[in-house]
């Protein structure tokens, strides 16, 4: 029996005690931080369209030819025309209609310029843009015992 006993004993002061772990701190703070940035690049582009057509006419020493007719030609309309699901009428002149010029003073200088425009694109602009954002956030924690 002596042997069990010191073998109790034995196994008794094999035996593990745990003692509770407190923390040693009253208070404290922590601060995470965490950033995002985002890349947007861009293209727009614009079509403008002339609808109707532009005739003028200046110079010195001249006169239209036909002093009972107007100066400026007849407009006609062309075929209808979609562009990207835009129906158009181009109102364009009938150059056989442009306004004939004659000399008043013979032997004089002159000068005449005439300039036709017709309808359609007139200008096409295209804007390139590069849009960067950064987000930054920041969150601080405080805590006590």
């Amino acid at each position: 029996m002596t042997k069990y006993a010191l073998l109790l004993i034995f196994l008794y002061a094999l035996q593990a005690k745990a003692t509770p772990v407190v923390p040693q701190f009253r208070s404290g703070s922590s601060t995470q931080s965490s950033t995002s940035q985002s890349v947007i690049n861009e293209t727009i582009t614009s079509y403008q369209y002339r609808a109707g057509y532009s005739y003028t006419a200046s110079g010195n020493n001249i006169e239209s030819a036909d002093l009972n007719s107007y100066i400026n030609p007849s407009a006609t309309t062309t075929t209808t025309q979609t562009l990207g699901g835009v129906q158009f009428n181009w109102t364009s002149p009938t150059l056989e209609a442009i306004p004939r010029w004659k000399i008043v003073n013979s032997g004089q200088p002159f000068s005449l310029v005439e300039s036709v425009i017709a309808p359609g694109l007139d200008t096409v602009t295209t804007i390139n843009r590069t849009i960067t954002t950064s987000t930054t956030t920041e969150t601080t924690s405080v805590f006590g015992q």
